[in-house]
């Protein structure tokens, strides 16, 4: 029976970049959840209606790219539908499933909310192009890891 690999402890640097990711995403979530706030949304409600904006989906493909159970999804969506901003319709796919998809005014408040994201925008209009695409670059690396 093979023995598993020792993991190494981290090293100061390493240790330092994940202490660093982590003030970058909390400072992107208080960022995002005044945005939020602005337009009378949780960011939750605020999350959701970005990624309709994207596309049509699923209570159950929400869910998973919320990390939350469907049974919160469809309070978000409830929510957000009596708002007008979003709407439930039949999947052409399979009209027995039922996808949220965003209205023209649920497009707009996301669109807005996109916009009103200051956290990084300073500081990443700072870096040169060639610095922006390596640090996109390697943050791809790191979520394809």
């Amino acid at each position: 029976m093979a023995t598993p690999p020792k993991t190494r402890r981290p090293d100061a640097l390493t240790m330092e970049v994940v202490e660093l990711i982590g003030d970058v995403v909390a400072r992107f979530y208080e960022d995002y959840e005044e945005a939020a706030g602005d337009h009378a949304l949780t960011g939750a409600q605020a999350r959701l209606l970005s990624l309709l904006s994207l596309e049509p989906l699923p209570m159950r493909k929400l869910a998973q790219k919320l990390k939350c159970e469907p049974s919160n999804v469809t309070g978000i969506v409830d929510r957000l539908e009596t708002r007008g901003l979003v709407e439930r319709r039949p999947d052409p796919a399979d009209r027995r499933v039922k996808v949220a998809a965003v209205t023209e005014e649920g497009r707009e408040v996301a669109r807005s909310l996109r916009e009103e994201l200051r956290f990084a925008r300073a500081p990443l209009a700072g870096l040169s192009d060639e610095e922006r695409e390596s640090l996109r670059d390697l943050l791809r690396r790191m979520l394809n890891s």
